[in-house]
C-alpha cells in the first residue's frame, strides 16, 4: 500500500502538471475573451470573406471552419453552400462555440452550420469535405503532422485545403516549414493567395 505522503506528492505533482497544461494551452490558443479582435468589421473588410474564399466554396458544398472562433467565417460559408451544403464549425473552446450558436440562433443558416468541439490533439469529425479553412490557428496546432494527417483523411479528392496564418505571429521560415509538413503528408500547394499582413497557402489533395 502507498505511503499517504508520497501519494500526496504524487497527486501534487499531476495537479502541476495539468495546471501547466492549462497554462500552456491559454498561451497558445487566443482566449474567449479576444473575440472582439476576431469578429468585427474592420476584420471582414481587410479580410473579406467573399474574396478569399469566393473562388473555391460554392453552393452544395460541405466545408471545414477549423478554429473557427466566433464564427465570421463560418457565417459567411453557410451564406456561400447555401440550404443545400453545410458549414462544420470546430473549435477547442465551448466558449467560443457558444458565441458562435447566440449569433445564429434563430436565423436562418442556423440549421446549415455545425457546431463541433474539437479536442487538443484530434478534431474528431468523420464526414467528407469539399474544403477547409484554417484561419489563424495552425501555429496553435501542437502536433501539425497528425492534424495535416487527419485532414487529409477527411478531404474529397481534389478538395482545397487554405491555411492563412498570421505574419505577426508566424515567421516566413515556421511558415515554409508548416507546408513542408503538409507536402509530406500528402498535399501539393497550388496557389499562394495574397492576404492582408498573412501568410497563406492553397493545398490540394
Amino acid at each position: 500500500m502507498e505511503h499517504p505522503r508520497i501519494h500526496r506528492d504524487r497527486r501534487a505533482k499531476e495537479i502541476r502538471g495539468i495546471t501547466l497544461r492549462a497554462v500552456e494551452e491559454k498561451k497558445r490558443v487566443c482566449p474567449v475573451e479576444h473575440t472582439g479582435s476576431l469578429d468585427n468589421v474592420f476584420r471582414k473588410w481587410i479580410h473579406n470573406p467573399k474574396k478569399l474564399l469566393g473562388e473555391y466554396v460554392k453552393e452544395g458544398m460541405v466545408v471545414l471552419d477549423i478554429g473557427c472562433g466566433p464564427g465570421l467565417y463560418s457565417v459567411e460559408m453557410a451564406k456561400m453552400v447555401g440550404k443545400s451544403g453545410s458549414v462544420v464549425a470546430v473549435d477547442l473552446q465551448e466558449g467560443m462555440l457558444q458565441k458562435l450558436k447566440d449569433k445564429i440562433q434563430g436565423i436562418e443558416i442556423e440549421k446549415i452550420i455545425k457546431l463541433h468541439r474539437c479536442k487538443e490533439d484530434k478534431i474528431g469529425i468523420l464526414e467528407k469535405i469539399d474544403f477547409a479553412l484554417a484561419f489563424y490557428m495552425v501555429h496553435e496546432v501542437p502536433d501539425q503532422e497528425k492534424f495535416f494527417e487527419e485532414i487529409k483523411s477527411i478531404l474529397k479528392p481534389n478538395g482545397n485545403f487554405l491555411i492563412i496564418e498570421p505574419k505577426f505571429h508566424v515567421s516566413k521560415q515556421a511558415f515554409e516549414e508548416t507546408i513542408e509538413k503538409a507536402i509530406t503528408i500528402g498535399f501539393e500547394p497550388i496557389k499562394k493567395p495574397k492576404v492582408f499582413f498573412s501568410r497563406a497557402m492553397v493545398l490540394k489533395t
